[in-house]
């Protein structure tokens, strides 16, 4: 019995220092910004959304997204936009430009902004058009694209209702 407790032990020392000597190898990852107080800016969301038609009750549309943090860093994000409500018309390719703010302590980077927005929008195009997007989610419902985000495109288009932006980090 002392032979299979001593070999025991002796295992699982060994196996121990096995992991500890492999997870040291393994490079780390760069530090994730931290915004401990609410209602910080931690950066900027701009989206190029591809066109289509407004089928009267809603839409929905491909939308491919660059965050670019205070500190510079870049991640890409893809997903799709959605509006619920009126949705007349037909528009060419449209950007989206948001402040991003958090709604509670969190973490930035590494994908965060990936989850479901939602919040109220308007917008009207007779060649160039302008439209606004105030949304509240993420994963955690704690960031906000705000205040509200400035839309340029083109089409014979008007839309009014609540908008629904799903993200998810680009492969």
């Amino acid at each position: 019995m002392k032979k299979i407790i001593i070999a025991a032990a002796v295992i699982s020392v060994a196996l121990g220092s096995v992991a500890s000597a492999a997870s040291t190898h393994h490079p780390k990852k760069q530090p994730v910004q931290v915004a401990s107080e609410p209602k910080q800016r931690l950066g900027t969301l701009s989206c190029e959304v591809a066109g289509g038609v407004g089928m009267i009750i809603g839409s929905s549309k491909d939308i491919s997204c660059t965050f670019k943090q205070r500190t510079g860093k870049v991640e890409r994000y893809t997903g799709t936009i959605g509006k619920l409500g009126i949705d007349i018309g037909v528009t060419r390719k449209t950007y989206l430009s948001w402040i991003v703010v958090n709604t509670a302590p969190t973490r930035v980077g590494e994908g965060a902004l990936a989850g479901t927005y939602v919040g109220a929008s308007a917008g009207a195009s007779v060649g160039l058009g302008l439209g606004a997007n105030a949304l509240v989610g993420g994963n955690s419902k704690n960031f906000a694209l705000q205040p509200l985000s400035a839309e340029a495109g083109t089409g014979l288009n008007v839309a009014a209702g609540v908008s629904r932006l799903q993200l998810r980090p680009a492969g």
